[in-house]
């Protein structure tokens, strides 16, 4: 390995040779050079707690050892052949996958990335029922592809460019901000409804699929309420709809409940989609359906380096490390305890408008306290004086005005409290600011 640059010499070079849509984080970026586990280093030597966790994709820790050890062993014994060849560890991975998800999920198809899963779900639900109409909630993400960004609604990340056809957007459960004015006790989710209002009035009123993120990730981890789903579901099958759970963020133990996040509101899919955590950093990404639907596309598919080895042991790797270290459980309980600790800086700074989500999948939405103006310039400082404090956050919504908390699954509670106790300090400050200008 060469020596390191220094951060003004990689930002120089990056400003130079990357293109500019790769946005930073920060203004004044840390140059990262080392990770493990729950840690970050800079070419400093400053130690970061990381509580992004690369977008919910470091699941169990940056250069786990006992993952990485698998995949130096993968690499050193056999590093890539394509799909059209016979590798097991392709093989092992489509079996783990279907031992965890739930209900009749069996076959898989392994890929790159979770926008790639997320493009081939959707070609072979399209294929599969002879449909071609997607419906898609507001504020969802689901890649950069030109399908996958014309599945995303958030502008922030779709080009001016004309999006792919048939597809539809329902408004989604933001129960902070619901689109229809109700709230949790007289709502009689007008917000599930939208659905087949969308279906009956954007839609040919045969549409293929649903797409949904069971938290909707870089939407700012807008958390539905229980028994959403469950009415979605019902109208989906009345018009005989297939439905993908994009758990790419949500999946395997992150929202502590279950393996995977649609299972928390009691709802079997057609699909799953997942990408991020499974490679712990690795690129791969996999979608798993049921046999009966996996059986209607038969016309051949190849991927050059979908379920390279290398990935697809390291994937098996990081499955096994977190039942073995229960790493579900830790997420149940470490997040309740950051979710309460939250609530009490909630009532401390009247900014924090809204804390959501479940497990290590949480948002805290940063709004004017008397009207719910969104608060982007104030969400930025504090993720800035967070990471000056040496604690990496993130930041998301449609608005930019969340903080996105999604730490490797590894996380303590005194990594917890620390973490609470850098945002208290990035609050004053914050809030002080606020106060002196009105």
């Amino acid at each position: 390995m060469g020596t390191a640059l220094s951060r003004e010499e990689l930002k120089k070079k990056r400003d130079k040779f990357m293109v500019p849509g790769l946005k930073h984080l920060y203004s004044d970026p840390p140059h990262f050079v080392r990770g493990k586990m729950q840690f970050l280093y800079d070419d400093q030597g400053k130690q970061y707690l990381d509580m992004f966790a690369g977008i919910v994709t470091v699941s169990v820790g940056h250069c786990n050892p006992t993952v990485t050890a698998r995949t130096v062993e993968q690499m050193q014994t056999l590093q890539h052949t394509s799909t059209v060849f016979m590798t097991q560890p392709m093989v092992e991975l489509a079996e783990k996958l279907a031992e965890i998800t739930p209900g009749d999920l069996q076959k898989s198809y392994i890929t790159n990335s979770g926008t790639e899963a997320n493009e081939m779900a959707i070609m072979m639900a399209r294929a599969a029922t002879g449909r071609h109409e997607v419906i898609v909630l507001e504020h969802s993400y689901h890649g950069q592809s030109h399908l996958a960004s014309s599945l995303t609604a958030n502008n922030h990340y779709r080009q001016p460019v004309m999006p792919a056809a048939g597809v539809a957007f329902a408004a989604n459960a933001y129960c902070y901000r619901c689109p229809f004015k109700k709230t949790p006790d007289t709502c009689s989710f007008e917000c599930a409804k939208d659905v087949e209002r969308v279906i009956q009035t954007q839609t040919s009123g045969k549409p293929a699929v649903m797409i949904a993120e069971p938290i909707q990730g870089v939407g700012g981890a807008i958390t539905p309420p229980d028994g959403y789903f469950q009415e979605v579901k019902k109208i989906l099958d009345k018009y005989d709809v297939l439905f993908i759970a994009d758990e790419v963020q949500t999946g395997f133990g992150r929202t502590g409940e279950h393996m995977f996040g649609i299972s928390c509101w009691n709802v079997q899919p057609h699909f799953m989609t997942m990408a991020k955590g499974l490679g712990n950093g690795l690129p791969i990404g996999a979608l798993i359906t049921t046999s009966e639907i996996a059986d209607k596309v038969q016309k051949s598919m190849i991927n050059t380096f979908g379920g390279n080895p290398v990935s697809a042991a390291t994937g098996v790797a990081v499955i096994d490390y977190i039942q073995q270290e229960n790493l579900m459980k830790n997420a149940k309980v470490i997040g309740d305890h950051l979710i309460a600790g939250l609530q009490e800086l909630q009532k401390d700074f009247p900014i924090i408008g809204d804390v959501r989500g479940k497990g290590l999948m949480l948002g805290v939405e940063i709004a004017d306290p008397k009207t719910k103006e969104p608060m982007p310039t104030e969400c930025t400082k504090i993720v800035e004086i967070a990471k000056d404090n040496q604690v990496i956050i993130g930041k998301g919504g449609l608005w930019g005005n969340t903080i996105r908390l999604k730490p490797p699954m590894i996380i303590s509670k005194a990594d917890a409290d620390h973490c609470l106790k850098v945002l208290r300090k990035a609050l004053e400050t914050v809030s002080g600011k606020v106060a002196a200008t009105r």
